[in-house]
């Protein structure tokens, strides 16, 4: 069961118990389908998701969704086509900027519509993909080709730890630059640029971000974020947690909430982090499913005609 927009979100689930007389029929019911085999089977649609326009999940930093072994979306895209949603990747790079970024997306959007022959596309966008997305509406003005945008742990107001690995001088020298440049040409990216991406997601560009990149009035906007309760609720962001909890408070192990809030329409999680929202780990976090969490908000998507 999901609770109204800004609130913990917490699945509920019941065990049901059936008397030993059904579990035996149940029991030679399936005996006598597994004889059944050549039978053509019947698709079930009873549990298809009508959604008008395909979905397209755009990734943050570090992340892939090209070229990659790892599963950055974990579960999120087998679960969102079993029931019939047309899934689409960004495509964008690692640790490019959100100028670039918003060019690979807008190629990569075009691409989707053509294929389709649909008229938008909804944007589900993780971190700074989030960051990309909104300036590619922005620029591009595609308003009239983006049904909706959720952005998912998105520092929207920057990144305190940006603001910290901005203030060390190694960052700002020929060598710390040349390290960085190696780094995304290593990682397969087609602009690396994470000098620049860094420096893009500091606090103070964020806001001058923010003054000029305005929200389109013909898509829909929603935030959704997690927060960890501590530090031990992800051991890979137990420094980070700490760090950020120091300048702004709870957060989520890389991004404040104080960040992640944007749009008029929010939703949180709390006891998730910033890479388990997106199911880094394929397993239930703090008693939810986190696929189930993406389901619910295509649905609620479908709902509203999109």
């Amino acid at each position: 069961m999901l609770p109204s927009h800004g609130r913990s979100h917490r699945f509920e689930s019941r065990i049901v118990h059936y008397p030993m007389r059904k579990i035996l029929a149940v029991s030679l019911l399936i005996i006598f389908l597994a004889g059944c085999a050549n039978t053509p089977k019947k698709s079930d649609q009873s549990n298809n998701i009508n959604i008008k326009y395909p979905v397209v999940l755009v990734h943050g930093i570090f992340a892939h969704d090209r070229r990659s072994i790892i599963d950055f979306w974990g579960r999120i895209p087998k679960v969102l086509k079993d029931p019939g949603i047309n899934v689409y990747y960004g495509n964008t790079d690692a640790w490019g900027s959100y100028e670039t970024n918003a060019e690979i997306l807008k190629s990569t959007i075009d691409n989707i519509l053509l294929e389709t022959k649909s008229e938008k596309v909804n944007i589900i966008a993780h971190s700074k993909g989030g960051i990309d997305s909104r300036y590619l509406i922005w620029k591009y003005d595609y308003g009239d080709k983006v049904a909706s945008l959720t952005t998912v742990s998105t520092p929207h107001h920057g990144s305190e730890l940006a603001d910290l690995i901005f203030s060390k001088k190694i960052v700002h020298s020929k060598m710390g630059k040349n390290i960085m440049r190696v780094i995304g040409e290593l990682w397969g990216d087609t602009n690396p640029d994470i000098y620049n991406v860094n420096y893009q997601l500091t606090t103070e560009k964020m806001s001058e971000f923010n003054e000029l990149v305005k929200m389109d009035p013909n898509v829909f906007y929603q935030s959704i974020y997690s927060t960890m309760r501590n530090a031990f609720d992800d051991l890979m962001f137990f420094n980070s947690f700490l760090q950020i909890k120091r300048r702004s408070g709870v957060n989520d192990g890389v991004v404040s909430e104080v960040s992640s809030i944007w749009s008029g329409n929010i939703t949180k999680f709390t006891g998730i982090s910033h890479a388990e929202i997106v199911d880094s780990k394929k397993r239930k976090i703090s008693g939810i499913d986190v696929p189930e969490i993406y389901l619910y908000f295509i649905r609620d998507l479908s709902n509203r005609g999109f």
